[in-house]
């Protein structure tokens, strides 16, 4: 991954305990070695799974840790063996550094499926170094999980595209629903929400959007372009839209019944889960069994389809709903994040901001 025989010194802004709450830290970086780029870091969004993980939702964070898996920026280095970028380009790194290249899922250039993949922070590399995320000045990332930016696509448009965009298109396209006349559903309309609307429209489906309220109608059907929307506790316009359904993308990241929502999938359809929920969900048998329904899940997608989503994405006008701010608005983001306040990611502009402060 990278020699270590020399080290390059970066500022990045980290979590040290359970609170979450980040401030400048010095760390160092690996050198380029024979298949790695050096990275200025220009923009970073903030995903919801970065708040689970600063506060160790899940149980397994480890500090000092710098967060932050949406990362554009510019290659300012190359090693060797890098084939695929050149200076001066502009990349994206997403949520995956590294993978064990031999398992099936490797092989099958499904990388996010192997058990050995390497995370962007929050883990080590194969030499025992931590890794560290994109709320940093720089970062040093092996070419295969380094993608470019296609040109004439802005940086913090882009960035929430590398885990929000992707989560989105990934199931799509892998349980081939990236076709015209499909019917789906999105259910919650966050960071990921809001690019699974735009995503389905464009290939053409049918888009309900599911809520737990009707503030977010406006939005979903004028500006977002979905097609129905339907509040989850409205026990009448659930019943209409009954067995109406392809398939839900389920992107909610706290705990929910599943029950109403498969009543809306037809035969044969799907539910499937994006959001990481650390309790148990629930649901009774029947369900399931009477309409041949699934409940799948789905995580972010391969470097093959990020590529393919950026293309996708550009070709149809694509563009995330973004609220840029500075690393001194980081922690006030995130809070706000909690408590869905934004619209529909944030994106810190590192290369603008004070990391040192």
């Amino acid at each position: 991954m990278g020699s270590l025989e020399k080290e390059r010194t970066t500022t990045g802004w980290a979590a040290r305990d359970p609170s979450g709450i980040l401030s400048p830290y010095t760390y160092n970086l690996r050198n380029t070695g024979p298949e790695d780029v050096f990275i200025k870091v220009i923009c970073c969004g903030i995903c919801h799974t970065d708040l689970h993980q600063i506060r160790n939702d899940l149980g397994m964070s480890n500090y000092p840790m710098v967060p932050g898996h949406e990362v554009v920026g510019e290659v300012m280095e190359v090693g060797s063996d890098v084939t695929k970028f050149r200076v001066g380009d502009r990349v994206g790194v997403g949520c995956i550094v590294g993978c064990c290249k031999q398992c099936s899922p490797c092989k099958s250039n499904i990388e996010q499926y192997c058990n050995k993949k390497i995370w962007s922070y929050n883990d080590v590399y194969l030499d025992g170094k931590p890794t560290q995320g994109g709320f940093a000045e720089s970062m040093v990332t092996n070419q295969k999980f380094v993608v470019k930016i296609p040109d004439g696509m802005e940086a913090e448009q882009a960035a929430p595209l590398l885990c929000a965009g992707l989560t989105a298109y990934s199931p799509l396209r892998h349980f081939g629903y990236n076709r015209s006349g499909v019917r789906g559903g999105i259910l919650g309309l966050g960071g990921v929400g809001h690019m699974g609307v735009k995503i389905a429209k464009a290939m053409g489906h049918h888009v309900t959007v599911i809520s737990s309220s009707d503030k977010k109608k406006e939005e979903a059907l004028e500006h977002l372009g979905a097609d129905a929307y339907l509040v989850s506790s409205d026990a009448a316009g659930m019943q209409a839209a009954a067995d109406s359904l392809d398939y839900i993308i389920d992107t909610v990241p706290v705990f929910h019944p599943l029950e109403p929502y498969l009543s809306l999938l037809k035969v044969d359809g799907k539910v499937i889960l994006t959001g990481v929920i650390s309790t148990p969900l629930q649901f009774v048998s029947p369900v399931v069994m009477l309409g041949r329904k699934s409940i799948t899940g789905s995580f972010i997608g391969s470097m093959d389809e990020t590529a393919e989503m950026l293309e996708f994405c550009k070709e149809k006008g694509l563009t995330s709903m973004v609220e840029i701010v500075q690393m001194d608005y980081v922690n006030k983001a995130i809070e706000r994040l909690e408590k869905n306040d934004v619209r529909y990611r944030f994106v810190v502009d590192v290369a603008a901001s004070k990391l040192d402060e």
